[in-house]
């Protein structure tokens, strides 16, 4: 998925919602680490940051420069002899166990709560003394910082610890699935209410829009034959089928994703057409990045859908009891369950009769 469709509002929400104290963004070379962590900086209301910025400039050299003092050292040059395509820079041992490591302390220190670190790459960690001085500023202050992904114990330790929410910009969003349950008789609203039209668009086309590019798999469940028509018509993996109970419905989807490479699923209402995309991005990315857990929508101490499912669940998700949905799984397991506030009460309102489409008329319309 491009990173430009990751929102910092998405990002900021997952990363609140998770209760870390710092978050790091990792990628390979022109992933957008740093214009990122810009953006990130600015919604955060985080200009001026204490910290260090770094830069290369190709086959010349790499550049550290102090926030606080606006001074600017070059840390590494460029070596040809050194064997490519990568990590071809020589580092200053000089500038950086003194000039660098002495910056990275005085932010340390500085009255600030925040400090920004752009970036963190092979170079520093061939320093014991810089490694040092950047695990006293995570173990002192919040850090929001861009790391270099390689496969290098220091990058690694920094990346997975414990009170770090982690990015991966190369793969924000994992190997994750999503099943869209459309399998509802709509006996309540009167006939098949996810056809029926609101501004314009039939109703299941708002979470087949607000599911779009997120998710490894994909795949709508339902009985309706009209369904099945309208998401084929966009290249959208089916269902359809005759099966009586919301169980069946959840084992059907599941069978369909093949779960053994996915690291989580997704599942999503067809009747709640207020649901945001950057909600269901930032349920996606807070799995992906710390998997193993069930994660959900709340509003206002109230849950809701949709619910995502890491992969121990996946079991028990296809061997329901008749007639049981997720939220049996959920139940069964209380304290494995984080939430995502909602960005409003409308995002978990669903149709289940024509006043309730009715209302959510009005509001499209104010």
């Amino acid at each position: 998925m491009p990173v430009s469709r990751l929102t910092v509002s998405c990002i900021l929400r997952s990363f609140r919602s998770s209760g870390k104290r710092h978050l790091i963004l990792t990628g390979d070379r022109g992933s957008g680490k740093s214009t990122l962590l810009r953006a990130l900086a600015r919604e955060l209301d985080l200009a001026g940051l204490p910290g260090i910025t770094t830069w290369a400039e190709k086959r010349k050299g790499v550049w550290l420069k102090e926030h606080l003092t606006g001074k600017a050292v070059e840390i590494g040059h460029f070596d040809p002899s050194l064997p490519g395509p990568e990590n071809r820079m020589q580092p200053d041992p000089e500038a950086l166990t003194g000039f660098g490591a002495a910056a990275l302390r005085r932010a340390a220190q500085a009255p600030r709560a925040w400090v920004s670190v752009d970036e963190i790459g092979y170079l520093e960690t061939t320093f014991p003394a810089y490694c040092d001085a950047i695990r006293e500023l995570l173990d002192h202050k919040r850090v929001l910082a861009a790391v270099r992904l390689q496969k290098l114990p220091f990058l690694q330790e920094i990346c997975s610890r414990a009170d770090t929410f982690c990015i991966n910009l190369d793969a924000p969003l994992g190997q994750q699935g999503c099943v869209i349950m459309a399998s509802g008789l709509g006996r309540r609203f009167g006939g098949n209410k996810l056809l029926a039209d609101l501004a314009g668009k039939p109703l299941i086309q708002y979470i087949l829009d607000a599911t779009e590019d997120t998710f490894a798999r994909r795949v709508v469940v339902t009985r309706h034959p009209e369904v099945a028509e309208l998401c084929r018509a966009q290249g959208i993996e089916v269902v359809l089928h005759s099966q009586p109970w919301r169980s069946d419905t959840v084992r059907l989807g599941m069978e369909a994703l093949g779960t053994s490479a996915l690291q989580g699923v997704m599942f999503c209402p067809a009747d709640q057409p207020l649901l945001e995309q950057d909600t269901v991005r930032a349920l996606a990315l807070w799995g992906a990045c710390l998997p193993g857990r069930i994660r959900r929508t709340i509003w206002q101490g109230k849950p809701g859908a949709p619910v995502l499912f890491p992969a121990w669940a996946f079991e028990e998700l296809l061997y329901l009891p008749q007639g049981k949905g997720g939220g049996a799984v959920a139940k069964q397991h209380p304290d494995q369950v984080d939430f995502l506030e909602a960005c409003s009460a409308a995002e978990l309102a669903d149709v289940d009769r024509p006043e309730d489409l009715e209302l959510l008329r009005q509001r499209i319309k104010s």
